[in-house]
């Protein structure tokens, strides 16, 4: 494992009560960071899984601890500005700063386009898009005034890079996260923040069974057959560490001229 060196930093993480918010959580503190967890903890009309709770939420916290760092968690909706802006100034008050922005929360479900309720669509965009847009506005804006660099890193999707059946609204906010991220690493360049995104293939998390489990595991592999598999190594998923580990990277010194970019961890899927 790389030895990354976030000593003496402050990472906000939002979606971390389970899944790959909490890899990225436990990653950031195994390599010095304090964490500020946040998750709604709380269900969601049109999303027909479990999200995560707050005892989850608390768990993450605990697992940062067992590293030997400090976390603050906070129980915050991405799509509330107000819930947004409060969040980051709790995390400013208990730490004093933030130095990497982790934008992970996100939510998944299938529909199509000419037959989706309008409920999905905004519930989808709000959450995936503009929540990343809300975080990347407050904790970026802590950036600007302190004045001494910064990093986001968001997580957008293979389908932030290609297209498949069933799932427009949730193509079109990953699309929408990669051209938040290139703009966002323009505007912030000349406050030495970098700005970039990942875009992970199927990853085993709660989001992910919770969709087979709701669906059938029939909508998955209806996707699969038009767009490839999701993993050319071997059969199914990969594993969220294996996104934390480019969280990492992107978010250390030695990506420090890296900004701008959408990275595939996509085991393949996307040489086609």
């Amino acid at each position: 494992m790389p030895e990354y060196d976030f000593s003496g930093q402050v990472a906000f993480v939002t979606g971390a009560a389970h899944g790959q918010g909490r890899s990225h959580a436990q990653h950031y503190a195994r390599h010095g960071a304090d964490v500020v967890l946040t998750d709604i903890s709380e269900n969601m009309e049109t999303v027909p899984y479990d999200l995560g709770t707050e005892d989850e939420l608390e768990e993450t916290a605990s697992l940062v601890e067992d590293e030997g760092q400090d976390a603050l968690t906070v129980q915050m909706d991405v799509r509330d500005e107000d819930q947004v802006e409060a969040a980051v100034e709790q995390a400013l008050d208990e730490f004093g700063k933030i130095d990497i922005l982790a934008n992970n929360a996100g939510i998944a479900h299938f529909g199509d386009l000419v037959e989706m309720d309008e409920a999905l669509w905004d519930e989808m965009l709000d959450t995936n898009l503009k929540g990343v847009w809300l975080c990347s506005k407050h904790v970026g804006k802590h950036f600007v005034d302190r004045g001494d660099g910064g990093k986001i890193v968001s997580t957008s999707s293979i389908y932030g890079l290609s297209a498949g059946p069933g799932s427009g609204h949730y193509i079109a906010a990953k699309h929408g996260v990669i051209g938040l991220t290139k703009t966002l690493a323009l505007e912030l360049a000349e406050y030495d923040v970098n700005v970039n995104a990942v875009c992970p293939t199927g990853v085993d998390t709660p989001m992910i069974s919770g969709v087979m489990e709701a669906y059938g595991e029939d909508v998955l592999d209806d996707v699969i057959a038009t767009t490839g598999p999701w993993n050319l190594f071997e059969e199914g998923m990969i594993e969220s560490k294996d996104i934390s580990e480019a969280y990492m990277w992107l978010s250390s010194d030695a990506a420090r001229y890296v900004t701008g970019i959408a990275l595939p961890v996509d085991a393949g899927m996307l040489a086609k």
